[in-house]
């Protein structure tokens, strides 16, 4: 066989490796392309971003069939030069720097010179273009990089027009996963939102072609609000509250940031995140989760809220050129930036939280039998509409009563058509039909709040400073972390900590949880004999004995089911069986082993005859069964491996082992118990401790019981190394 044969051999005994070739410039270019230009959506955004560089003040954007047909963008910029049309399109061709060291202080949004190069290998682009002075412009065709002819001569009014047409003809495989073009237009009608919320200077609109509305109009103004209400409606507006932040102090993180925020009332089903830093429009999971972690914990029932941010940080901070569409970058200290941007949103929604909109009511039965002995004879009740009238029984507004399905509109539509037709108060209406659609809102009782007024007059501040403001150093042991506060080390006892936070979420979360399915319906009286045979106290009983007080226990859950499934979302079905669970913290699910001494707790420990220390005795059988205690098995780390051995004859002899066998472990167990201990310790760290730093307000009696021990002190180390 000739040694230039480029054929590779097929594999076997004496086959030469295949031969590594050179590619050809234009697959290499079209690779790129794929990379570059992903989606209709991205060649808007690269053509837009374009137009802002070239100083456009009104960019108008036209889409068919969802981009793939047509992408025409025409902006007023100052044009491209004659001189400079035939390598526009080649790749690696700019105007915005000519060094790698000019990537230090980019401030432009475009500098690779790869989106236009990209669009003619996947489409047929067309440009035409007039520059200031000239007497008309210029129309070109490009494809594969180069000039399809000479530049033609043509009318043209001030700025450029960039036509793509038949994206992706050539790519049959990404074409025909875009053919639904309705799945592409809202992703640039979105891009061109946000773009116009920011841009405020800028007029953007954006249409499907031929269609006579534009889907996206935003006339150029000087207030932020007045473009997030052009682009998003008033109602975003009228529920959302300024923020600004500034670390210019600190001399390795100057930043600044400013935005604007959802406040408690603002409802809806997705997140819609607006972040722009150094004026470009990019994405931050991890800002992104931080913001939703502290929307989900801090507000009740939090829906998803609108975010706008503009973060400013000096250029040599920000790296671009970390994707091939530009959509992230790189911050330094984004770790501490992203804590202060959170700690600062977290401020700003506590202290919105006290204007929160709510329809509150006093449970009285005796109301309650008098508003429906009303409504049995038909008295006419005029609903009111706002908080100036008191003739009307809340309970006509909303449904107190669980005898009365909620599927009788009319029991709360009558007579309220005259209030409609003047529209006097519709904030008040809005507020009733959410009360109504959701009566647990409305139904907040008063020995909750007592009970959280005794956790706030009972904290203590010195302990709360050391919360909020603590870094999470490491486990000491199995039951105690290390937290460092300014210059002081302190033990902290993680099951008491856990064990509180657990119990003060049950009463702010009360009637407000999330739930955990359980895979398998539970019986409630398995889990009580479970329970019980596991008591030491209870040894002595017999088994007889045992199954009357699971029986017990059992009816006394049972005839509280209601109670306990709204308040605290713990649901047992008609059968006896535990289906449901509350979620009271984020990410986290209790140890289901303690699962049997919880439900006894509950049907032993819990005073049902008063409705204060009702709540007071569930809340805390959840602190104790969601708290990080130590898992049932055993630590298999350093000698507590010898409790896995099989052989137990020379434990229980007490002979001691230094070299352990590995066919005398009982390796299933053990991995159990390694996953078991290592999953605790990521909660404590990643859950456990930042939602410490949000919610938890330490009691007077932790600064006295061992829960916070000082170990170390900075200023006492210093004096003694100063006397030696």
């Amino acid at each position: 066989m000739d040694v230039d044969d480029p054929s590779p051999r097929a594999g076997g005994v004496g086959a030469d490796p295949p031969r590594i070739r050179r590619l050809e410039e234009s697959v290499v270019n079209r690779i790129a392309a794929g990379e570059v230009i992903q989606r209709p959506s991205s060649a808007v955004k690269e053509l837009v971003e374009n137009s802002l560089d070239a100083g456009a003040s009104t960019v108008s954007v036209t889409v068919k069939d969802g981009g793939l047909k047509l992408i025409q963008v025409s902006d007023d910029g100052h044009g491209i030069r004659f001189d400079d049309l035939p390598i526009l399109c080649e790749r690696h061709t700019t105007s915005k720097l000519s060094t790698y060291e000019d990537m230090q202080t980019i401030k432009s949004m475009g500098f690779r010179g790869e989106a236009l190069a990209s669009m003619t290998y996947v489409g047929h682009v067309t440009v035409t273009t007039i520059t200031e002075g000239q007497l008309h412009g210029y129309r070109v065709s490009y494809k594969d990089g180069v000039m399809e002819n000479e530049p033609k001569p043509c009318a043209a009014v001030k700025g450029t027009q960039i036509m793509v047409e038949n994206l992706f003809y050539n790519m049959v495989a990404r074409r025909k996963t875009l053919q639904n073009s309705n799945d592409d237009y809202p992703k640039i009608v979105d891009f061109i939102s946000r773009f116009a919320v920011h841009h405020i200077n800028v007029t953007f609109s954006c249409r499907k072609h031929a269609a006579n509305r534009a889907d996206v109009h935003s006339a150029s103004t000087s207030s932020r609000l007045d473009a997030i209400r052009n682009v998003y409606g008033a109602s975003v507006v009228r529920d959302l509250m300024e923020i600004e932040v500034s670390d210019e102090n600190a001399g390795d993180a100057v930043f600044k940031m400013d935005g604007y925020i959802s406040n408690a009332n603002y409802v809806a089903k997705k997140i819609t995140m607006i972040l722009f830093i150094n004026d470009r429009l990019v994405d931050c999971t991890s800002l992104k989760r931080a913001i939703e972690f502290v929307y989900s914990a801090t507000l009740p029932q939090a829906s998803k809220p609108f975010i706008y941010m503009s973060i400013n940080l000096p250029s040599e901070h920000v790296d671009v050129n970390i994707h091939p569409t530009k959509k992230e970058v790189s911050l330094l200290n984004q770790e501490r930036i992203i804590e202060i941007i959170k700690n600062t949103i977290e401020e700003k929604l506590r202290s919105s939280n006290t204007t929160r909109l709510f329809q509150t009511q006093a449970v009285n039965p005796s109301a309650l039998i008098q508003a429906n002995t009303q409504k049995e004879k038909g008295t006419d009740v005029k609903m009111a509409s706002g908080m100036t009238s008191q003739k009307t029984p809340v309970s006509q507004m909303v449904r107190t009563d669980p005898r009365n399905p909620s599927g009788r509109l009319h029991t709360y539509w009558h007579g309220q058509s005259s209030n409609l037709e003047k529209k006097t108060d519709l904030v008040s209406v809005r507020n009733v039909v959410r009360s109504r659609r959701n009566p647990k809102d409305a139904c907040d009782l008063s020995s909750r709040h007592e009970l959280i007024t005794e956790v706030d007059s009972h904290c203590h501040p010195g302990l709360l400073e050391v919360v909020k403001n603590c870094t999470y150093v490491g486990l000491a042991d199995e039951v105690f972390a290390l937290i460092q506060h300014n210059t002081r080390l302190y033990l902290v006892n993680v099951v008491n900590v856990s064990k509180e936070l657990m119990y003060q979420q049950a009463l702010c979360r009360f009637g407000n949880f999330n739930a955990i399915q359980l895979s398998e319906p539970a019986p409630l009286q398995e889990l009580l004999l479970m329970a019980l045979k596991d008591d030491e106290l209870m040894g002595d009983e017999n088994d007889e004995e045992k199954m009357e007080i699971a029986e017990v226990n059992s009816e006394i859950l049972k005839e509280n089911t209601e109670m306990i499934n709204e308040y605290f979302s713990i649901h047992v079905d008609k059968d006896g069986n535990l289906t449901r669970l509350p979620v009271v913290l984020d990410q986290y699910t209790p140890d289901m082993d303690r699962l049997p001494e919880f439900v006894l707790t509950m049907g032993n420990d819990v005073t049902w005859d008063d409705e204060k220390e009702c709540f007071r005795t569930v809340a805390a059988a959840i602190g104790n069964f969601y708290a990080l205690h130590p898992p049932i098995l055993p630590n298999p780390s350093g000698s507590g491996i010898q409790l896995y051995k099989k052989n137990k004859d020379s434990m229980a002899s007490g002979e001691h082992v230094d070299n352990t066998d590995e066919d005398d472990i009982d390796q299933e167990l053990l991995a159990e118990a390694e996953t078991a201990w290592s999953q605790r310790e990521w909660t404590i760290q990643h859950v456990l401790f930042p939602s410490m730093r949000l919610f938890l307000k330490p009691p007077k009696s932790m600064a006295t019981d061992g829960t916070f021990v000082q170990v170390a002190s900075l200023e006492k180390l210093y004096r003694i190394f100063e006397r030696c």
